[in-house]
């Protein structure tokens, strides 16, 4: 009898061990893990897909109003650039911000711009020109740079990685690795993880000057001693991942 219930004790303990995962006992989010600690910012990205037929009302109306709150110092964000996206979706602007602060800077923005009537009458207009809209807020990962304004003409490849659960602090010791291999054109502009909206969604962005240098930067990596052992180690870390190359507006500091 004791011997029957010690292969079933046996083969208890094994049925449930296939249905538990082991993970590593981490002592902390990853958010706090990956995220730059000597600044507290907080980025949000837009994609607002625009009806094709006002798209330059849509980017006039952009040009007139987001730069006005990005310089007036009551509101503690910043515009860090505003594109329409060329190749990728079609008829689609993206507007990446910074509030310096992190979620009570956000909270502060949002309530002034409540009472901003020119920013009311703003998303008024904006409303009838939009098919669709969506946001994420970001963090940016610790090893990259933070992104600064940059004079052009430049084009911009935005790749966003949808990872699958838990690898986050994977991908983030890959790429503390990897991006010294893409730094040799200055093309690394930021790369952010989302916090809210797509959960475990990647962001990198980058900078080229024209879709021929992008290219030649691109393939110029593979010469690295490394980069091929990245790109086999973060592939498998992936569900789907999307490239947008967009076109900065007049109004963007990133040119």
């Amino acid at each position: 009898g004791i011997l029957n219930e010690c292969s079933l004790n046996r083969e208890d303990s094994w049925f449930k061990s296939l249905f538990v995962r082991k993970v590593d006992p981490r002592k902390d989010a990853h958010s706090h893990l990956l995220a730059k600690k000597e600044d507290n910012n907080l980025y949000k990205i837009q994609f607002h897909n625009v009806k094709p037929e006002c798209l330059d009302a849509y980017n006039k109306l952009c040009e007139d109003v987001l730069p006005s709150i990005h310089a007036d110092p009551e509101y503690p964000c910043e515009l860090v650039g505003t594109w329409n996206t060329w190749y990728g979706e079609q008829d689609q602007a993206v507007h990446l911000w910074r509030y310096r602060g992190g979620y009570p800077a956000l909270t502060d923005v949002m309530n002034k711009l409540r009472q901003n009537k020119e920013f009311m009458d703003y998303r008024n207009e904006r409303g009838k020109m939009l098919l669709s809209r969506r946001n994420q807020l970001l963090l940016e990962f610790s090893f990259w740079n933070e992104p600064v304004p940059r004079s052009g003409p430049n084009i911009y490849e935005l790749r966003s990685y949808q990872l699958r659960p838990g690898t986050m602090i994977e991908w983030g010791n890959y790429w503390a690795r990897a991006i010294e291999f893409r730094q040799q054109n200055h093309e690394a502009v930021g790369g952010f993880f989302s916090q809210i909206g797509s959960l475990y969604m990647v962001h990198h962005l980058w900078a080229y000057k024209d879709l021929q240098s992008r290219e030649d930067t691109r393939n110029a990596a593979w010469q690295h001693e490394g980069w091929d052992e990245v790109v086999y180690y973060t592939v498998p870390l992936i569900q789907h991942m999307e490239s947008r190359i967009m076109i900065p507006m007049k109004s963007s500091p990133l040119k």
